[in-house]
């Protein structure tokens, strides 16, 4: 097993070069462009036409996913998974009554009838959904009982025998003060007695070689847990652990569809499971460039659910007890313990390991403060802590030049790279496809003249985009359709708004997505690491 912990202090030559990376080629992509077209504005036209053409062919693919990706939704939330969960507690039985769907087209009751069917005949493999216990996680700092209130009723009204089968964990961070003890003391009064247990626990601050962040806190939470497990006489062999946000909230057929899948998956403690994050909460009541990353963020994980082989952790997931003891858990060192947990599970598993989608929604909020400032300020940092997972590529790496790896060359690798080229375009090509094709005429116009080529290239960038945009009208669409109902303090024309707001998608790439990839990785390339979870103020409309 390779060592899956983040180096503390001082890095090695070898892993400062590989944080220095990610910013050099983001860099180094727009300063490539700035030095063709000094030299040879021909092959500046060439190097933007390919760019583009690649992002052309991407916004095709993407649109084609969203669709996808909407449908399928679509056709698993309407699946009855605490009924399907119910049949295999009995499996023998129920693979008879199903014997008629192994022949069915209906979406997913084919592969119902054939799961009865093998759990029936290989008995003791597969564990029966009375023996099973999930844990949800529910980490805050300071968050108001306004924000963890509606979170405990989504989990109340899951379709899921929440009384008997579900235990609620309060990840509380003693540094939060009085605020934070107001929210437990409510939360004690109004859901005790509702799920199997309601356990507190506070994270203490200051712990040694804990960054401050949401990873520590979790993990402090877990190793509580797994003694209370073991005094408990369970088996973390059965306990399915979820992590998430206070302000995420479920879909109420997720624990049945979580549950389900996790007793038909043989190889339950190397996978994780991945819904849907959705940050519809509160669409309706966040501002107009906040509504557009938000409704982009939810698309692209929409996108990566009909991607498995692409699929990482983020935000809430869930994982096996037992594989969470035996890694210790979370990283205490990274505010970026989300996506860090797939490669720590990767290399702890020696790259046995996989992420399966759970085509159904996870709400989470749009980023909304109290002010339209500060809304727009929290919206850049934000977007910075999540750019910074590419201090993951540096992670990784090592890792796969070790004499001594035992994760397979041709398995470790393309990820490697797919890794590095996701945090590289991030920053990268949204400035250069909305101005480079320009960049040779203004930069040396008297060469450029010279070539039809350049002289053409905004023109011809023009017209690959116009075909592209089909990728933007595609979103939009889908946008609509996965609205929650609007607010009645709200009036019909706001739903015009939530098609007009489309327009600040160039600006919001480069303003935010873009400029905020490349701050978290010059900090990175800089040695100045983000050592601090920077909070998202979770703002409530009453």
């Amino acid at each position: 097993m390779t060592d899956i912990e983040i180096p503390l202090g001082k890095r090695t030559r070898q892993y400062r070069f590989f944080e220095i990376l990610p910013a050099t080629l983001s860099i180094g992509a727009v300063v490539l462009l700035i030095v063709l077209s000094l030299l040879s504005p021909t092959a500046a036209a060439i190097y933007i036409l390919l760019l583009v053409l690649m992002m052309f062919v991407r916004a095709i693919g993407v649109a084609f996913r969203t669709i996808q990706g909407r449908l399928t939704l679509k056709k698993t939330s309407k699946i009855d998974w605490a009924q399907w969960l119910s049949e295999l507690e009995n499996p023998t039985k129920y693979a008879k009554v199903r014997n008629k769907d192994l022949t069915s087209k209906k979406y997913g009751l084919r592969q119902h009838a054939m799961n009865l069917q093998k759990i029936s005949e290989i008995k003791g493999e597969y564990p029966k959904p009375s023996q099973i216990i999930n844990m949800d996680f529910i980490a805050f700092v300071d968050e108001s009982y306004d924000v963890l209130g509606p979170t405990l009723q989504t989990l109340a009204d899951s379709d899921y025998d929440v009384k008997n089968n579900l235990i609620v964990v309060i990840a509380y961070e003693e540094r939060g003060g009085e605020a934070t003890l107001e929210t437990v003391r409510q939360i004690k009064k109004h859901w005790t007695g509702v799920f199997r247990d309601l356990i507190f626990v506070g994270h203490p601050d200051g712990l040694p070689n804990e960054v401050i962040g949401k990873g520590p806190n979790l993990t402090y939470a877990g190793k509580y847990m797994a003694e209370w497990v073991k005094k408990h006489d369970l088996d973390p062999e059965n306990i399915i652990v979820t992590s998430q946000d206070c302000d995420n909230r479920p879909d109420k057929k997720y624990f049945s569809y979580l549950t389900y899948e996790w007793i038909v998956t043989p190889n339950r403690q190397r996978v994780s499971f991945q819904p849907i994050a959705m940050f519809t909460n509160n669409i309706w009541d966040a501002p107009a460039p906040m509504r557009v990353i938000a409704a982009s963020n939810s698309f692209f994980n929409m996108v990566s659910s009909m991607r498995p082989h692409m699929l990482r952790n983020f935000a809430s997931h869930s994982q096996g007890m037992a594989a969470l003891i035996g890694m210790n858990f979370w990283s205490t060192r990274t505010i970026v313990e989300d996506g860090h947990q797939y490669w720590r599970s990767y290399f702890y598993f020696d790259g046995d390991y996989s992420v399966i989608p759970l085509r159904i929604p996870f709400g989470q909020d749009a980023v909304l403060s109290s002010t339209y400032k500060q809304t727009l300020k929290a919206q850049f940092v934000q977007l910075r802590r999540w750019a910074y997972g590419a201090s993951d590529v540096a992670y990784v790496a090592v890792r796969l030049l070790r004499h001594d790896r035992t994760v397979k060359f041709w398995h470790g690798w393309p990820r490697f790279f797919r890794l590095l080229e996701g945090h590289a375009s991030w920053a990268a090509m949204a400035p250069i496809i909305a101005f480079g094709a320009f960049a040779p005429l203004f930069l040396n116009p008297s060469a450029a003249q010279a070539s039809i080529v350049v002289n053409d290239l905004p023109l011809i960038v023009a017209r690959i985009q116009q075909v592209a945009i089909v990728g933007l009208l595609t979103t939009v669409f889908v946008s609509l359709t996965v609205l929650p109902k609007r607010p009645k303090r709200y009036k019909k024309a706001k739903g015009i708004m939530m098609v007009l707001q489309w327009v600040l998608m160039p600006v919001n790439a480069i303003v935010y997505s873009s400029a905020a990839s490349y701050t978290a990785q010059v900090r990175l390339a800089l040695g100045k690491y983000m050592e601090k979870f920077d909070l998202t103020e979770k703002a409530v409309k009453k």
